[in-house]
């Protein structure tokens, strides 16, 4: 899924077997369809002006992680900036708005609607006269039917990442004129707003040579208020110019630069004056906010009276702070959310029990405040794993699994089988007593944690819940009473909590008003006993520890990802579950662990879709095996799904009633939480550094950007309080 609504459709395959067990939860009655989505739990931050007021001319710098591989949005390596340049350049049928809802696009579109539905669907589009493509040619049916073809899916020539819409078009054709393009479905399709935004020129969809190589690096035809006029990948950027045939407003900018500037160096970008608007973590917004509350102190220059010395130059760090003066922070909060996700493809997450004990013992509500509270935003766990606040679609179905309660979790784990005080194996006293060495073995100087709880060996392992009372006693060279090793214990949780609480307001970028729909949640069978007080140590099954290994990246922007899963596992601990924190590289980190299945637990981010149905579904969609023994996972990483989800996903996907599908989307959404594959968290903060007087640009929050209307303020101007007219 992607920020316009239009997500990847690349298979993932692993050889994981996916044990699944039957749902078993209370009244999965999905919200009505008359229930509001309610508004997005935060504004834009655009710095909002009038057309008249902002200058004509300029170049604004973007940062972007990195010149794109493809111009193509349709094939499996696009990224962010592939479709930051796509918005700009190219026809989109339909863009969101603030509330992350379709929109039909005007300065494309006269009108779009379903105007058949028997005996089969067909919608009507109609263009605007004066649409045209760079050079010179109408924008018409051509050119849908060339991108239906090559995305189509029967054509394997085409190197296409997703074909999802595009499969179930039997026919398009041109309506009664030019300007009206005729397009028939072989099925009915909810989501037909989806399709064709971005529009590819019939140059680039005609041919798979075309498509395949012709637009990765270059786009000759465009049709927006911008278009491609360089493409540099030694120098790292790519130049946008104001396109002379754009029939819509004038862009007000002569040109936008996509500069690639890595994560850890914007801040130096921002000082240098090399970049004005780039995507920032929270330790950058902090060095921006606190460079403005400075203001004059500190680094200004005192006057020289008759005799006194030179006043001494500023130093690097004060030249870099005075500069930062000229920017802002402005936040929002990301079309996007933070999920824990639990493998269930084997092991103890095998059984939706167990799973659902991890969820019960979450307290999400805590999570999402030590994220998003530290940053001025509302802090408020996401109630859905298919859309977000504001999105048509989104209710709070959290109550399918149910909220926090430690006393379920371990009735849950009870029921599974997992004790307290299970016997320990022979494996486990050789790592304990191996760890004891070790720890003999180290320095003094290493006698600390490495910041997230760990021991600081460089193995990048480390176990949450485990007695580490043999390498402290090592160290020290004494021996320690039990009672004195529960109040190191103690002392460790609530540093580590108060590490977790600072790790927080650094969070980089990584990733409510609805009544739960069931009161009780999914529960342990009645009868099964809930043990009595805190858990007395780890649980065991069979001999073997309930231990699951937590997956993390290692990198210096992954500090945010690390500072909760402190706090998950600290959270997990009170039930008896331990974590094994595993650091691998960022690099391998998605492609060697989240999509081969070769973790318990882990923390990463799916965007929101204005299209659940169609690009959510492969998402959840239950894995199935392939000709080649292989298990075909889609995009669903957890392995965790059930029929009766694919069968509401495709139900949703093939009624024209948008209350019917809105209401079965809400319903499928129960059924995800009620099987506890993963955890929606919270929806991840989206911070900008802008120039002061960069308008109408920032956090956009849902809506997508509308770049004929960024600019520089006049001279002298103000910006608004609201947003700018459209």
């Amino acid at each position: 899924m992607s920020h316009d609504g239009v997500g990847l459709r690349a298979v993932m395959r692993s050889v994981a077997f996916l044990t699944a067990g039957a749902l078993a939860v209370p009244m999965l009655a999905a919200c009505s369809s008359q229930d509001e989505a309610g508004k997005p739990l935060a504004g834009q931050d655009l710095a909002p002006a009038a057309r008249d007021l902002v200058s004509d001319g300029g170049t604004l710098n973007w940062a972007v992680d990195a010149v794109p591989e493809t111009l193509n949005t349709f094939q499996a390596d696009a990224d962010a900036a592939t479709s930051r340049v796509a918005q700009a350049v190219l026809p989109s049928m339909y863009r969101l708005d603030a509330s992350g809802r379709p929109r039909i696009n005007p300065a494309y579109l006269e009108s779009a609607k379903v105007v058949d539905t028997e005996p089969k669907q067909v919608v009507l589009y109609k263009l605007d006269q004066q649409a045209v493509w760079s050079d010179g040619r109408e924008i018409g049916a051509a050119d849908f039917a060339a991108q239906w073809r090559a995305l189509s899916g029967k054509d394997s020539a085409y190197w296409t990442a997703r074909n999802a819409g595009y499969d179930r078009i039997e026919k398009i054709e041109r309506g009664a004129n030019d300007l009206e393009v005729k397009v028939t479905f072989g099925r009915p399709y909810a989501d037909w707003r989806s399709l064709f935004s971005p529009l590819y020129p019939k140059d680039v969809m005609g041919t798979p040579d075309s498509f395949n190589d012709g637009a990765r690096r270059k786009l000759k035809v465009t049709a927006g208020p911008f278009a491609v006029k360089k493409v540099d990948r030694k120098e790292g950027r790519i130049t946008l110019a104001r396109n002379p045939r754009w029939w819509g407003r004038p862009a007000k900018l002569s040109e936008i630069v996509l500069r690639a500037v890595p994560r850890d160096k914007r801040t130096a970008a921002l000082a240098a004056g090399t970049v004005d608007l780039a995507e920032i973590d929270s330790a950058e917004a902090q060095s921006i906010t606190l460079a403005a509350r400075a203001g004059g102190s500190g680094t200004s220059t005192p006057l020289q009276g008759p005799g006194e010395k030179k006043p001494k130059a500023l130093t690097t760090s004060e030249r870099q702070r005075k500069a930062l003066r000229n920017f802002e922070v402005r936040k929002s909060l990301e079309p996007a959310y933070t999920q824990l996700a639990l493998n269930g493809a084997g092991g103890p997450l095998a059984d939706e029990r167990v799973r659902r004990a991890v969820a019960r013992a979450l307290d999400r509500a805590e999570l999402a405040r030590i994220v998003l509270k530290p940053l001025g935003l509302p802090a408020e766990p996401v109630g859905s794993h298919l859309a977000l606040a504001g999105q048509a679609a989104y209710a709070d179905n959290s109550g399918a699994l149910g909220g926090q309660d430690t006393a379920e979790a371990q009735a849950l784990l009870a029921d599974a089988g997992w004790v307290p005080g299970g016997p320990v194996t022979e494996q486990q006293k050789k790592k304990k007593a191996e760890k004891a060495a070790g720890a003999e073995r180290r320095k003094p100087k290493d006698d600390s944690s490495d910041g997230e709880g760990g021991d600081s060996d460089d193995d990048g392992t480390y176990i949450v819940g485990e007695d580490d009372k043999a390498r402290g006693d090592a160290d020290r060279g004494q021996a320690k009473e039990p009672g004195d090793h529960a109040n190191k214990h103690r002392q460790t949780s609530e540093l580590a909590g108060e590490k977790a609480e600072e790790g927080a307001r650094h969070l980089a970028q990584d990733g409510k008003q609805y009544k739960p729909l069931t009161p009780d949640g999914a529960y342990a069978p009645k009868g099964t006993a809930v043990p009595a007080g805190a858990v007395a140590g780890p649980l065991a099954k069979d001999g073997k520890p309930l231990t699951l290994r937590f997956v993390l990246p290692s990198g210096p922007g992954s500090d945010s990802l690390r500072a909760v899963a402190d706090r998950v596992s600290r959270m997990l601990e009170r039930v008896g579950i331990r974590t094994e924190i595993t650091k691998v590289s960022d690099e391998s980190y998605f492609k060697d662990h989240i999509a081969a299945g070769q973790y318990d637990l882990a923390l990463y981010s799916w965007p929101a879709s204005a299209f659940p149905a169609t690009d959510a579904r492969p998402v959840y969609a239950k894995p199935v095996p392939a000709a080649d023994g292989s298990l075909n996972v889609e995009q669903n990483y957890t392995r965790v799904g059930t029929d009766q989800v694919d069968q509401l996903f495709d139900r949703a996907m093939s009624t024209l009633d948008e209350d019917e599908s809105r209401s079965l989307i809400r319903k499928a959404d129960s059924r995800i939480w009620a099987a506890a594959g993963s955890i929606p968290l919270y929806q991840r903060p989206q911070l900008t550094a802008a120039r002061k007087t960069v308008v109408n640009a920032g956090a956009f929050g849902f809506q997508t950007p509308v770049y004929e209307d960024m600019g520089f303020l006049k001279k002298g101007a103000k910006p608004s309080t609201s947003p700018s007219p459209k």
